[in-house]
């Protein structure tokens, strides 16, 4: 039995990402007056820090709006990482290279009042390069993987800064190359 990655792949990105827009809509749904629909917003930039033929020129302006469907901030400890976040945004391109929209979910480790730590997973729609060998990566596929880690500070309950790092990739699931795109930055957070 031969099992094609590629489409497994694909049906789990759109899985994760249907458990995204459910949640999404779940929660504007059902947001009375007093309730908000955005758990937080962020807005920030980024850069390549891929080398070679598949680095990307510019910087990324970027904007991420995570939600609470499941409950997250009404669990405490560990019983948090059992109820992610949903996140949805986009990185856009300048220069000429992609523009991504990625979705997926997000978990968040808090050290304490003022530390903490994240990690997201999902799926990632682009507008660059498939197979052309013009600068910048070769990305084999439309549909990508999509997974970024950060660390960040509180200033307030409000407000937060995070560095991250994101890598969009297809794990070799799909025909043709996979140079991937790796890019970190800078955002600052307003939680609701």
């Amino acid at each position: 039995m031969k099992i094609d990655f590629g489409k497994v792949a694909l049906r789990f990105l759109g899985t994760a990402s249907a458990a995204a827009v459910v949640g999404f809509f779940a929660m504007t749904g059902s947001a009375s007056a007093g309730e908000q629909i955005f758990d937080e917003l962020r807005f920030g930039v980024s850069a390549s820090v891929q080398s070679g033929h598949s680095r990307e020129n510019g910087v990324f302006p970027e904007v991420t709006a995570l939600f609470d469907p499941f409950g997250y901030d009404e669990t405490v400890g560990w019983q948090k990482l059992l109820r992610p976040r949903v996140h949805l945004g986009t990185s856009i391109g300048t220069s000429g290279e992609a523009t991504q929209f990625f979705t997926g979910f997000t978990w968040t480790v808090d050290f304490n009042d003022k530390l903490f730590a994240e990690a997201g997973f999902g799926g990632v729609v682009h507008t660059g390069d498939l197979d052309d060998d013009d600068d910048g990566p070769e990305l084999g596929c439309r549909v990508l993987f999509h997974e970024y880690a950060g660390a960040g500070y509180r200033f307030t309950p409000h407000w937060n800064v995070m560095a991250q790092i994101a890598h969009s990739s297809h794990a070799n699931l799909c025909d043709g190359p996979n140079d991937g795109m790796t890019r970190a930055g800078i955002q600052i957070g307003y939680k609701f």
